[in-house]
């Protein structure tokens, strides 16, 4: 008999104290990297005598570069060791980085900030093996499904959340002490989550712990490498990542040049996106029928191809001067933010079945250092998105629905590859 509504799961100790963790502090990091941002764009005006444009770029650099430096220490560590007790400990590590956050943001050093950024993408790197290794030990296969879009839907939102708290703090004359006392508490309320969240069983205990950057993440490669359909599904979600990063990176220009928005615009197509991803995520468990089966990748890639090429179309070609009313209000706009939703929901329909089939077809002994390899790839991606954004708009001059179009036209390939996967790992699925 099919398990009940994924729901059910917020209201059971085994997940709802990591469920709370992992959502506090995909809040706090965004509460913290947007509030930084935001601050140095409109009150330092650049630092140690770079541009604000250089600055904001080397804040991103310094977020993403600990996932390919520690990432093999930390997916080793989560394989070792018992999850629960590593979940503590980077949560109390948050407060210590959060704390001294807190004084350079009272005080405006902002130079310290950069460097906490630093801090918090190894935080983040510690945290991510674990976030999704030990699903499969707390939920049971039938659960697992519902519970990655239980977590997928969790993460957006708080990226979205934090994201509109930075902003809305910034209309105060108080902004970063206000901030600094915001990120400490959420930092606290996280910590006391994570106290809640119960013991499992070690999965590696042959495993060495070998301190090695740089060296460990690139062994995590040929880790990952061993299984053909498991490297292949960490890939795709890697392309969604890129793809995802490629849309949200745009929002803002996109929203000031082609649709003539003011900044509320921006904050409306984030969270139409952001919905969209939720809706997706929380489709799967009734689509898969509580299995483990990569049925609706296809489905999504499909959509996120269709959306993203109607998308083009969509966009006006002479806009005028828009609010978040006037997007929810003219029938011309309202079809842009139509297809940013429905991207963001065959993107949701996209990566949580992958996520599941990747915890479910890994050996248990080797689950974390996986998850880590598809951090670091994920994070290569990414950055890589960020090179094509350049390339493409700067050096060739396309237009920002133009290269939306071409990224719409590339999934098609991708497409093709899972179609292939879900073909492949057909007899995998796993029934109730």
């Amino acid at each position: 008999m099919p398990s009940k509504s994924q729901f059910r799961l917020l209201g059971q100790r085994r997940f709802l104290p990591f469920y709370l963790t992992q959502f506090s502090g995909a809040f706090n990091d965004n509460l913290f990297k947007n509030a930084l941002l935001l601050l140095i764009t409109y009150s330092a005006g650049g630092l140690m005598g770079l541009s604000v444009n250089v600055v904001v770029n080397l804040a991103a650099f310094l977020f993403i570069l600990p996932f390919f430096l520690f990432s093999g220490i930390a997916g080793e560590m989560a394989d070792r060791y018992e999850k629960a007790r590593i979940i503590r400990n980077v949560k109390l590590a948050e407060i210590v980085i959060m704390s001294v956050a807190a004084v350079g943001l009272w005080f405006g050093w902002y130079e310290l900030l950069l460097v906490l950024l630093f801090l918090m993408g190894t935080q983040s790197t510690f945290f991510g093996p674990v976030k999704y290794a030990i699903l499969p030990q707390v939920l049971s296969d039938d659960e697992l499904v519902g519970g990655n879009g239980l977590v997928g839907m969790g993460t957006f939102v708080a990226i979205l959340l934090g994201t509109i708290a930075a902003g809305l703090l910034m209309g105060f004359e108080t902004a970063a002490r206000l901030t600094a006392i915001g990120v400490v508490v959420m930092a606290v309320l996280g910590y006391l989550a994570a106290r809640q969240v119960p013991a499992t069983e070690p999965d590696g205990s042959g495993v060495t712990v070998r301190f090695r950057p740089v060296v460990e993440t690139w062994r995590l490669m040929a880790l990952a490498a061993e299984r053909r359909q498991v490297l292949l599904a960490v890939l795709t979600i890697s392309w969604f990542w890129f793809l995802g990063a490629a849309y949200l990176t745009q929002f803002p220009n996109f929203a000031r040049t082609n649709l003539l928005g003011d900044e509320t615009v921006v904050t409306l197509l984030l969270a139409m996106f952001t919905i969209g991803i939720s809706i997706g995520a929380m489709m799967c468990e009734r689509l898969t029928k509580h299995r483990i089966t990569l049925g609706p990748v296809p489905w999504g890639a499909l959509g996120l191809s269709l959306f993203g090429i109607d998308l083009y179309f969509a966009v006006p070609d002479d806009p005028i001067a828009s609010t978040w009313w006037t997007l929810l209000t003219d029938p011309v706009y309202l079809r842009v933010l139509m297809d940013l939703v429905g991207i963001g929901i065959c993107g949701g329909l996209f990566i949580v079945p992958l996520y599941a089939f990747i915890q479910h077809e890994t050996p248990r002994a080797k689950r974390a250092r996986i998850i880590a390899a598809l951090n670091v790839i994920n994070a290569l991606f990414m950055v890589v998105s960020a090179l094509a954004g350049i390339v493409v708009l700067g050096l060739f001059g396309i237009s920002i629905p133009g290269f939306f179009l071409l990224l719409s036209v590339l999934n098609g390939l991708v497409l093709l590859v899972v179609w292939r996967l879900r073909r492949k790992t057909a007899s995998h699925s796993v029934d109730n």
